[in-house]
């Protein structure tokens, strides 16, 4: 796949990049080690006051870095202002926690005593060049939220974007640049898929944490378990939506609409599998196509534009295969299911789409929606919806709308997911704990616990 801005509301190629070759690749991994060692040396004060600074250029130039990313990746302007806001956001609150939350920790005096120590303590550390293979669904903020908790800690980061973002990613590497983060801190690689085993294996590199498909994650993940190397990976989902009897129908539908095509409905932790109890399905199912009829298809860079184009020509076929297989196969269309008018000869454009009377023999049932596409399941009772909702590969996280407390209870039991939220849609923040089980990935990104991912937990024991 070539490197190169193409923008996907109408297929023109904007600028082109050349990969970068053996020896740059050489030049800067050789920085990066070199970089490493002076920074890990640095005060949590220092690398704040950097990430702070990084922050406050983000906030100053959202608006023409969300342009940037409508014209690489064409998700709606004013949700690529959002985001960059929400990286700059995200920022700050690493710069102010990480020395709390990578603070020494001391185990109990009474088994301190017990090891015949005079005292113990748990320091975390950081391992050193850690490799990000990034998508470009999101392309500032899957960066940022690997990037700001890996400099806090004293890492450095070498990104491996997606190649249809280079512009985002070149940006990403100038930003921390000008914020005064010294050269070499973080990197951004212009490199086709090809040349990330090496990078992968080379012995400075200490480590990978990866967001994208299933197939890139094994393909990670094997070469750094060849290397016995730690990863993160934060794969595919197709996260159920459940309504109960007792939830705010009108609310939950509403809310479902955003859900789905939030980013164009290129999202993994959109909710994808809609499943209402039969007690209520009828009033959702017609809230929610009206609410998904109602959205506003057309030029991202528009304001008033809800759905833009899907990101590459590709994702959309993939798209269409999965819908017209459903549909050959007995589906049943409430809306969309097509191209939308007026966009079928320019830009990856596809109509917001439910699909409804699914069975387990179509594709649509396992396969995930990468795009303005949702199924719309009824559920006899609560068995029947966690049976459904489990009913995946994957296990990113899931949505469900009920006021009963023992209802609530059963769903945190049961669902096989990384995160539930109760009446509202999943979102990730920078203090709540994010990724997924099964197929989804393994471990976590943000919070302390995502901070750690990159440190040596070092015991440190002295004796009596």
């Amino acid at each position: 796949m070539p490197i190169a801005t193409v923008n996907p509301a109408n297929g023109e190629t904007l600028k082109t990049y050349d990969a970068l070759g053996a020896e740059e690749i050489e030049r800067r991994l050789a920085t990066a080690e070199t970089t490493f060692r002076d920074y890990r040396t640095t005060s949590f004060a220092e690398r704040a006051r950097l990430l702070h600074r990084a922050a406050d250029l983000l906030d100053e130039e959202r608006d023409d870095i969300g342009r940037v990313m409508t014209t690489e990746m064409g998700k709606p302007v004013k949700q690529a202002r959002a985001e960059a806001a929400k990286c700059a956001k995200s920022m700050r609150w690493y710069a102010d926690h990480a020395e709390e939350l990578l603070a020494d920790e001391e185990p109990a005096d009474s088994d301190v005593k017990d090891s015949g120590a005079s005292r113990v303590l748990v320091r975390y550390r950081p391992l050193g060049p850690v490799l990000a293979v990034m998508p470009w669904n999101f392309p500032l903020w899957q960066v940022v939220r690997f990037a700001a908790p890996a400099l806090m800690a004293g890492n450095v980061g070498l990104l491996k974007h997606a190649s249809n973002v280079p512009q985002t990613a070149l940006y990403l590497e100038d930003l921390f640049r000008r914020a005064g983060f010294p050269e070499g801190c973080f990197q951004t690689l212009l490199i086709g898929s090809g040349a990330v085993e090496g990078i992968l294996r080379d012995p400075r590199v200490k480590a990978a944490t990866l967001t994208g498909s299933e197939p890139a994650g094994r393909a990670v993940a094997s070469v750094a378990g060849d290397e016995v190397k730690k990863t993160v990976l934060e794969l595919g989902g197709s996260d159920p939506f459940v309504v109960m009897p007792s939830a705010d129908v009108d609310r939950a539908a509403r809310t479902a609409v955003t859900a789905r095509v939030q980013n164009n409905g290129q999202s993994c932790i959109a909710a994808k599998r809609f499943i209402v109890h039969t007690d209520v399905f009828d009033a959702f199912a017609e809230r929610f196509t009206a609410g998904m009829k109602a959205l506003k298809v057309g030029d991202p860079l528009d304001e008033d534009t809800d759905i833009g184009p899907l990101s590459t020509e590709q994702g959309r076929g993939d798209l269409e295969e999965l819908v017209d297989d459903a549909v050959e196969n007995g589906a049943t269309v409430l809306c969309g299911g097509e191209r939308p008018e007026g966009f079928t000869e320019h830009g990856w454009y596809y109509a917001p789409t439910i699909l409804t009377d699914i069975t387990p023999e179509m594709r649509v049932h396992q396969e995930e929606t990468f795009g303005p596409v949702a199924t719309l399941y009824r559920a006899a009772d609560l068995d029947e919806a966690v049976a459904l909702a489990n009913d995946t590969p994957f296990g990113l996280s899931s949505n469900v709308w009920t006021n009963d407390e023992a209802e609530a209870d059963r769903f945190v039991r049961d669902l096989e997911a990384g995160g539930v939220f109760f009446n509202g849609m999943t979102a990730s923040h920078p203090a709540f704990p994010f990724g997924g089980v099964k197929r989804s990935g393994y471990g976590r990104e943000l919070s302390g616990h995502g901070i750690r991912e990159f440190c040596n937990i070092t015991t440190v024991w002295h004796g009596a």
